[in-house]
């Protein structure tokens, strides 16, 4: 069948099974640079990561974390991640397509890779970790957390909790950009009601990445000396009141009170536990959050001609080679609150001030010429594996894979 883009209020219903392979092979690619680099210094005079978990592995900075570790550091990976399967009639999500092209190539480069597809909030899942490696007979010396769920079902009550992106205590009114339209249109969100707040904490908070980890240092394959790291948002203070200062950033503070936790918890086996504060990224959720479609696409206007622009992999090779994995003697780069940030450049004072410009006078006539609401576009479509280079749409592709 011929996949073209199945589009409703700015959420895709389908995904194109080559494009999404095609991303994938595109990042690793991107890998070969930073590859090069760590072959060169030689393996016994750096510290790597050997045996990296990955829970959330299959979109965003979770499926780049993974792609670095794995194909930059030669690390053996295992992911979770809870994607839908395809039929003979319906696409799958892009994160399964993508999972099936990362474990094809790892097998390819002699890698360790094991993929599960299941909820990554079941004691089910904490349980395979485990098993999996006993069965390998390693431990785990880097944990990534980079689930974004919309609802968690707690494992020891069976209730089901629901994430919002609601602003609390009043309304939010800011300008949203349609990024198929160019239509501007002015976004009204209803603050947060009875449990909202408290169920988007319980979804995307820290509680069930502490439950990861409890599980892993209680089993034994928790590494000496390891490190996990959770991924985060701050954001320009524009975009506060319906994030930072929202439902979603009560879950983020709870997320960063987590790693401070987590660290004293397992300082008996020295982990050390971060959040790292990213820059702003177009994934399958952002097109929907008021605010951010127009925000976003005039930061990458801005950071592109700096020429500074970041996508998620560029993050992530940064996370790696210029925080986590310094020279043995040196300390990871943290901010005065512990955080690990790489949106310095995004949150550099001149690129703001550009930015926080550009808005005041941002209209449907020079959109284009204020903002890259058309690389928003790429970067979305492309995150469902449409309008990826090298991909021939015109062509009739198995929706199974």
């Amino acid at each position: 069948m011929k996949i073209t883009p199945m589009v409703r209020n700015n959420i895709f219903l389908n995904a194109h099974p080559e494009g999404c392979a095609r991303e994938v092979l595109l990042q690793i690619d991107q890998t070969s640079s930073l590859k090069t680099k760590i072959d060169a210094i030689g393996a016994a005079t750096q510290r790597l990561p050997k045996h990296v978990l990955v829970i959330g592995c299959s979109t965003g900075y979770g499926l780049a974390s993974r792609i670095v570790a794995a194909f930059a550091y030669g690390a053996s990976t295992v992911g979770f991640s809870y994607e839908k399967e395809p039929t003979a009639a319906k696409t799958a999500s892009p994160g399964w397509y993508a999972n099936k092209t990362f474990d094809a190539e790892a097998a390819k480069r002699d890698l360790f890779a094991k993929t599960f597809n299941i909820d990554a909030f079941s004691r089910e899942a904490k349980n395979l970790a485990v098993n999996t490696a006993r069965a390998g007979g390693f431990s785990y010396d880097l944990v990534i957390y980079s689930l974004a769920s919309p609802v968690r079902v707690d494992p020891d009550t069976g209730t089901m909790y629901r994430s919002v992106i609601k602003p609390i205590g009043r309304d939010y009114a800011g300008k949203t950009a349609d990024v198929f339209t160019g239509k501007i249109s002015e976004s009204h969100v209803q603050p947060a009601e009875g449990k909202e707040e408290e169920e988007t904490v319980k979804v995307m908070g820290g509680e069930d990445w502490a439950l990861w980890l409890d599980a892993l240092d209680s089993s034994g394959t928790l590494a000496r000396g390891a490190i996990t790291v959770a991924y985060s948002y701050i954001g320009p203070p524009l975009s506060w009141p319906i994030y930072r200062d929202g439902t979603i950033g009560r879950a983020k503070e709870h997320l960063e009170k987590s790693a401070r936790e987590i660290k004293a918890k397992h300082a008996g086996l020295a982990v050390q536990a971060f959040v790292s504060i990213n820059k702003a990224v177009v994934t399958r959720a952002s097109a929907v959050i008021p605010v951010i479609p127009l925000y976003v696409s005039t930061l990458f206007k801005v950071m592109k001609e700096r020429k500074i622009h970041e996508d998620c992999l560029d993050q992530m090779l940064r996370l790696f080679s210029e925080r986590l994995y310094l020279r043995e003697s040196l300390a990871v780069p943290v901010d005065g609150e512990g955080r690990i940030r790489l949106d310095e450049l995004e949150m550099g004072a001149s690129v703001q001030e550009e930015v926080s410009a550009r808005l005041s006078r941002i209209n449907e006539e020079n959109l284009s010429e204020l903002a890259d609401i058309d690389g928003f576009r790429r970067d979305f479509l492309r995150a469902h594996g449409f309008d990826v280079p090298g991909v021939d749409y015109e062509a009739e592709v198995n929706p199974l894979g």
